[in-house]
């Protein structure tokens, strides 16, 4: 048994006087708990001022909020056998939208009496019996108390316990669904930072072995951001960072079988007629792996620095339904004139044409009443993001958009991007890294894949934010690996 704490929970310990909980909080989240007894000596006499309770439970609800509001993994070491107390516990975890878990140490009564009588301050035993001829009622009404999940331990402070990023709680279950009853899904890697050993002189070598090793351990597909500079979520503004299509031509060369894309192209950074210009030539020197990701541009402070136009949403949308509508054109036979409410062509004219008889145009974002909108209309791929929930829900909005334009929606590949960072059932990550880089041990992996891949993602493309050379993806081919066949 291993018990999983997800990276952002409020982990309610329940249980008795000496049944174990502080032992069990002390050993495995040191930095993370929150003591009503340490509190009491914070407003009071000492951890035994029963006086000093009513504020120090107060001050615990006021960090419990804070906490929970940036996202800090928090255990609450109280007693917890008073309903409402818990029922408290559930509330604030709810308003922030967190996930409330029950840790109950179901420990032998004779244990605890034994543990008491050797602590230097004792409970006395009135209090302690009372608590114990509570217990057996408090441990069978917890599940109605609506907890995400509940932990039972009997008495042992060594069962193994991980931290996993939330929704992973059963990813054990899922990745033996898919070893049991497997099923197939591709995998793209994109690479987001370009912060390999060596600078500049080295990105050219660095990037040729990370696409060459991704080939051979199964990826389809090799994604940049199209950026000109470091995006905030990914790291520093004077971060090296690539031109995209000139580094995927660049990759084009170096590999052989994977699809090439940017996730995705700003609409507003170029000339669209010059945009297809470019993926026509991208997709005719890799003999045809060009995908086209566009999306409407979000980056204010790239258009700023490089002295672009910013226009406001309505109009980046309508410039990037201009470009869904053109590119076909300037793909396919003919020279005809394009005239968009933002974007007008004489003559689309581009030669040579791609090899393709249709290159792939992939819509980023997730947006229900326009994004995918437009995806349904013009495009052959969507990209989404999010836990296995939300995905059902955005393809559901999708499909009822295929119904009203009358398309079918098989033929739209679902994409999803996120980070994945394959660790040890030992680490020294923190519970909010862990998060942050969605860190699990290939099983996790599988197992929260195939969650997706059961909501309806055909097509997983992941960042792997460990990645400092080509032998950091290895640990991620099992992953691949396990969704090759079914």
């Amino acid at each position: 048994m291993t018990v999983r704490i997800p990276h952002d929970a409020l982990v309610v310990l329940v249980g008795p006087v000496a049944s174990g909980k502080s032992t069990w909080a002390g050993r495995h989240f040191p930095n993370h708990v929150v003591s009503s007894d340490a509190l009491r000596a914070v407003v009071g006499e000492g951890e035994h001022d029963q006086r000093a309770s009513k504020d120090a439970f107060a001050v615990l609800e006021d960090v419990l909020d804070r906490r929970l509001r940036r996202g800090l993994l928090t255990v609450v070491d109280s007693l917890a056998l008073d309903p409402k107390q818990r029922a408290a516990y559930r509330k604030v975890a709810k308003k922030h939208g967190r996930p409330c878990i029950a840790v109950a140490f179901d420990t032998p009564a004779e244990e605890c009496r034994r543990r008491n009588r050797e602590r230097a301050r004792r409970v006395p035993a009135s209090v302690v019996n009372a608590q114990l001829e509570r217990w057996p009622h408090t441990l069978e009404v917890l599940p109605e108390g609506a907890f995400d999940v509940i932990h039972v331990l009997t008495g042992a402070v060594d069962v193994p316990v991980r931290v996993v990023p939330t929704g992973w709680q059963l990813a054990g279950s899922a990745a033996d669904r898919q070893s049991k009853e497997p099923t197939t899904m591709k995998f793209g890697l994109q690479i987001p930072r370009f912060a390999f050993d060596g600078g500049p002189g080295e990105l050219g070598h660095h990037l040729e072995h990370v696409a060459k090793r991704a080939e051979e351990i199964g990826f389809s597909s090799l994604w940049v951001m199209d950026h000109f500079l470091q995006i905030p979520q990914a790291g520093r503004e004077w971060e090296d960072m690539l031109d995209s299509y000139t580094t995927l031509s660049f990759l084009a060369a170096h590999t052989r079988r994977v699809s090439l894309g940017a996730l995705v192209t700003g609409v507003t950074y170029r000339n669209v007629a010059h945009l297809a210009k470019i993926v026509a030539t991208l997709d005719v020197l890799s003999r045809g792996r060009a995908v086209c990701g566009i999306g409407a541009a979000w980056f204010q402070r790239e258009h700023e620095v490089y002295g672009w136009d910013f226009p406001p949403l309505r109009e980046r949308f309508e410039l990037l339904e201009d470009a869904l509508q053109l590119l076909p054109l300037m793909w396919a036979s003919g020279s005809p004139s394009f005239d968009g409410r933002h974007v007008k062509v004489p003559e689309a004219i581009c030669y040579p044409r791609p090899l393709q008889d249709n290159v792939p145009i992939l819509v980023g974002g997730s947006g229900e009443r326009k994004t995918l909108r437009l995806v349904a209309q013009y495009a052959d791929a969507c990209n989404l993001f999010g836990d296995p929930a939300t995905v059902r829900h955005k393809i559901d909005v999708l499909r009822q958009h295929c119904r009203d334009l009358h398309r079918d929606p098989s033929t739209i590949e679902v994409t999803h991007l996120s980070s994945a960072t394959i660790v040890g059932e030992r680490h020294d990550l923190t519970p909010a890294e862990v998060g942050r880089m969605n860190a699990g041990t290939a099983e996790d992996q599988i197992g929260r894949f195939r969650d997706l891949a059961d909501a309806g993602v055909q097509h997983a493309i992941v960042n792997v934010p460990t990645m400092r050379t080509a032998d950091d993806l290895d640990a991620f081919a099992p992953v691949v690996a396990a969704f090759a066949t079914a």
